[in-house]
């Protein structure tokens, strides 16, 4: 059996039936990840007559008169966007003037300029928007209301009157016009594929005939799939992981938190895996396709069920109460932001367990709190679930299932056993140890350490002041606590010999000290900045004792060998992990962390401040890649682009965009750690 049929789509045809709803192109709603000047690409490739490539569909198989399941504003879609999202986002937002939301979940256009004179594309900036060469907004041309023969007659007046526009030149203009007009006739290539075939069978057929050969993205597939069988439950998804990544204006209650912005994929599986213990994608698409989760025939009745118990779910899942009593496990856990946590899968399974202990044996809150957190703390340090992280779910949900429900004791009973059978005397002893053996700036096991010098209410390194308080997820911009090197690096590389970066960023070579005592310490040997540091702290015999426990610091250590040295250290640094999971276990335990602040407040910013404190250095540039425009940060704190000086991003934003715009949002910056940060996102250091 043949489970495809090609065929072509104007462009036009495929605008009218995704504005219809009858084409499925669920990245409307989530950030598009092409450039603008991709979207400048393909008009351009599309005017000139080169190939654009193909779309691949999939036929839904449903009645288009026919309504979702789930969805009661909506018509079924006929057919899914398997490849070739990209292109029809872009086409959709050009030909309509429809926004799309950017990476950072800001909704802006896409907007492309056009000069009819020499038949050039350009992305819309302030020189195209104000030079009457250009068609400022190539939407306009698309317009229904669009009046061919006298807008060209408009245009070219317009342009006579700063330039000399002849005869042949307005006949040239007016021809390049036409053909952009022209455009919505463009015939894309379609493979449509048989809605009998399996998800198996797509993914099969994107690979082998995609010129890349990369793998469907199954996340991106599911929530194309629910754009067509459950778009409210969809959008339900999308709004809620939009809204963790920043507060209410108004102050109200949110999903806004420190610790995890998950994808709406990750929400889904924790849904599914509550309704129906499930953990693997292709049993999201089973239930979302209308088949049952065990692979048999679709009935209704039995696909109005499953939707009924999914959303059910996925309701539990989203529920504020929930979400945030959660997320105290976490804290309780010692992990105080998003910076310490380094498997989004631990969060969402972890929270999983808590619906399950809360939901359906009635755990009671400050038990589970105290059970979920050292699952966390176990799952995360662990890296339980990483690899093949779907086969241990669901073993983990087959004990679950086995219990009779509302026993929370045997729940608590139950999640206990699996902590104690993986964090046995030999993994204690010997495997956390040997994990230890990294020098990854960012690892489960630091994560752990800190977590616990966090349990343990520790002080820093030659300080009075708390490590709780002063990793504050809120307020990372400001100069607090540092890791420092135990043995510089200047010292290890010049007196030692020691070269190899590996070796000298060790974990067991790192600690938490105060930016000021960082300083101090500089490259100086620590037989000779150790001594003199207990002095200038005025730290008394009690204050070392107890530091050198939190921080690990064998006796002696300062005249050690450093190989010796890191071996001691990272011994040392697993019992103070283990001696803070037990800690955890203690019922009188709370973590009594301040409250996050909401950041630094916009009327109070300023990129002086990012300067002072080394999060934006004289001369770096600070970007916009829609608008293809970058800025160069001066010495004082203004921006300079296109050769002029401004006070604030928002004055340099202005210009650039040829428009009002908020510059803290408009301007990006390069991060090591996190990519391409707003300088909103680097002041509130999210």
């Amino acid at each position: 059996m043949r489970l495809y049929k090609d065929t072509t789509y104007s462009v036009r045809t495929l605008v009218d039936e995704i504005g219809q709803g009858r084409i499925a192109l669920p990245d409307l709603q989530r950030p598009f990840v092409w450039s603008a000047s991709q979207v400048r690409n393909l008009f351009d490739s599309m005017y000139r007559g080169y190939p654009v490539g193909y779309l691949l569909f999939w036929e839904t198989g449903t009645d288009s008169s026919r309504r979702g399941i789930g969805s009661a504003e909506t018509e079924s879609a006929a057919h899914l966007v398997i490849d070739g999202q990209q292109r029809t986002t872009a086409l959709f937002t050009v030909f309509t003037g429809q926004e799309v939301l950017g990476k950072d979940y800001s909704r802006s256009r896409i907007t492309i300029s056009f000069r009819p004179s020499d038949e050039t594309f350009e992305v819309a900036n302030a020189s195209t928007r104000n030079n009457p060469e250009y068609i400022a907004d190539i939407t306009e041309v698309f317009s229904p209301d669009f009046r061919a023969h006298s807008w060209t007659r408009a245009f070219i007046e317009r342009l006579a009157l700063h330039r000399s526009v002849s005869p042949n030149a307005e006949d040239r203009i007016a021809s390049a016009i036409d053909r952009l007009r022209g455009l919505d006739n463009t015939d894309f290539k379609v493979i449509v594929l048989s809605s009998e075939a399996d998800v198996r069978e797509v993914s099969e057929i994107f690979v082998r005939i995609n010129s890349a050969g990369t793998e469907l993205n199954q996340s991106d597939f599911l929530l194309t799939l629910m754009s067509v069988y459950w778009a409210s439950g969809r959008r339900e998804l999308e709004e809620f992981c939009e809204a963790t990544r920043t507060p209410r204006a108004d102050g109200r209650e949110s999903p806004f938190n420190w610790h995890l912005h998950p994808k709406p994929v990750l929400l889904l599986r924790a849904a599914v895996a509550l309704a129906f213990r499930r953990a693997r994608l292709e049993s999201v698409y089973s239930l979302l396709s209308g088949r049952d989760v065990e692979a048999g025939p679709a009935r209704t009745k039995r696909i109005k069920e499953q939707f009924t118990q999914l959303a059910k779910a996925q309701g539990a899942v989203l529920n504020l109460l929930h979400w945030h009593e959660f997320l105290q496990c976490l804290e309780l856990a010692g992990f105080r932001g998003r910076k310490m946590i380094t498997s989004e899968n631990a969060v969402v399974f972890s929270y999983v367990m808590w619906l399950i202990g809360r939901l359906e044996f009635g755990v009671p809150i400050d038990r589970l709190r105290h059970l979920i957190g050292r699952w966390f703390f176990m799952a995360h340090t662990t890296s339980r679930y990483s690899g093949s992280f779907e086969t241990q779910v669901e073993r983990e949900l087959a004990h679950i299932a086995g219990l009779e429900r509302g026993d929370a004791d045997g729940f608590a009973s139950l999640l206990s056993r699996l902590v104690e059978d993986k964090l046995t005397s030999d993994w204690w002893s010997v495997t956390l140890p040997n994990d230890l053996e990294s020098s990854a700036g960012k690892s489960p096991v630091l994560s752990a350490y800190i977590a616990a010098l966090n349990i343990l209410d520790a002080e820093a390194l030659f300080s009075k002041v708390k490590v709780r308080s002063r990793l504050d997820p809120s307020v990372t911009v400001r100069r607090g606590i540092e890791r420092h090197h135990l043995f510089p690096k200047h010292f290890l590389k010049e007196e030692l010999k020691i070269r190899d970066q590996r070796r000298i960023n060790q974990i067991a070579n790192m600690t938490l000290v105060e930016w000021a005592d960082n300083i101090a310490v500089s490259d100086a040997p620590p037989t000779e900045y150790w001594p003199q540091q207990v002095e200038a702290n005025r730290l008394s015999a009690a204050d070392l004792e107890r530091q050198a426990y939190w921080h690990a610091l064998p006796a002696g250590w300062t005249a050690m060998g450093y190989s010796d040295f890191l071996a001691h250290r990272r011994r040392l640094m697993a019992q103070v992990i283990r001696d803070a999971f037990e800690h955890l276990a203690k019922e009188d335990y709370a973590a009594a962390y301040p409250e996050p602040e909401r950041g630094v407040a916009a009327e109070s910013r300023s990129v002086a401040e990012l300067i002072g404190l080394g999060l934006l250095e004289p001369g770096e540039s600070v970007v916009n890649e829609a608008d293809e425009v970058q800025a160069v940060v001066l010495s004082d704190g203004r921006l300079e682009f296109d050769g002029t000086e401004y006070n604030t991003p928002d004055d340099a934003a202005r210009v650039a965009a040829g428009e009002a715009r908020d510059g803290w949002t408009y301007w990006s910056v390069e991060s090591p750690d996190d990519g391409a940060m707003t300088l909103a996102a680097l002041s509130e250091g999210s």
